[in-house]
This record gives structure tokens, sequence and C-alpha cells, in this order.
């Protein structure tokens, strides 16, 4: 993988995974529920979280652009599952924004959150490629 990214995926015991991305490690654990330690998000949780808070940033970006008050910004994410499946169906982002937004810009607010990379990437999904090979680390018996 030559020039392309990498995310370097870490076992540091019990249940934890850990994603390291350019110099940061993003940690991830299992519910106690689920025989992990809670003692970061589960990684759907994660993924969960990625949706909105990549709206954020670009509803964030707008607001600052324009010099007006982010104070009060909230978006409320609903999620959908199937309740046969449990598989996520649907998302919703309720964008609330302080009063002094002025309604003239809502519009342009929610196509502001529109371009979330994560949206976009749900919607033109990238082909998944799963291969496995052998280290060159010896496992003491």
């Amino acid at each position: 993988m030559t020039g392309q990214p990498e995310i370097l995926i870490t076992f540091p015991g019990g249940k934890k995974v850990n994603a390291d991305y350019f110099g940061r490690t993003i940690a991830t654990d299992q519910s106690p529920r689920a025989g992990g330690d809670g003692s970061a998000p589960e990684p759907f949780a994660l993924f969960l979280a990625s949706m909105g808070t990549c709206a954020g940033i670009y509803v964030l970006g707008f607001l600052q652009s324009r010099g007006l008050s982010a104070e009060g910004l909230k978006i409320h994410q609903r999620l959908d599952f199937n309740p046969s499946d449990h598989t996520l169906q649907g998302v919703t982002l309720d964008i609330e924004v302080p009063s002094s937004v002025p309604e003239k810009y809502h519009s342009a607010i929610k196509r502001a959150a529109d371009m979330c990379a994560v949206k976009k990437a749900l919607q033109s999904p990238p082909q998944f490629t799963v291969e496995v090979s052998s280290s060159n680390v010896a496992v003491a018996a």
C-alpha cells in the first residue's frame, strides 16, 4: 500500500482494539456486558458519532466563517434501526441553531451539513477487501 494512507489496528489487551492514524490513537473497547472494560467507546458507537460530528464541523465552519455565534448550537442525531435484524436503516440530523442565526441561513446550513465526508462515503460506499497474511513474529509456546 505504498503511498496510500494506512490505519494500523493494534490489540493492547482484553477487548481493546486501537486504530493508529497519522500519529493519533483512537481507542475502542467493548462494554462490560460484552466482556470489555468499557474504557472507550465501542467501534460502532464511533461510527455513529462520526456522522453527527462530521456534519457538525461543516455547520460550525459555516457559522464561524460568517462571524455568527455557535453558542447553543446542537445537532440531535436520531437513529432508525430495523427491528428484525437491528441494522441501521436511517439517520436524521436535526440541527438546532441559536436564535441569533438568521433564518435566511437555514438552507445553507443544511447544505453545509450535507457536505460531510462520512455521509458521502456512505452514499457511495467503498469496496471492501479483506486479506490475511502471516507476521514474522514468533509466538513462544
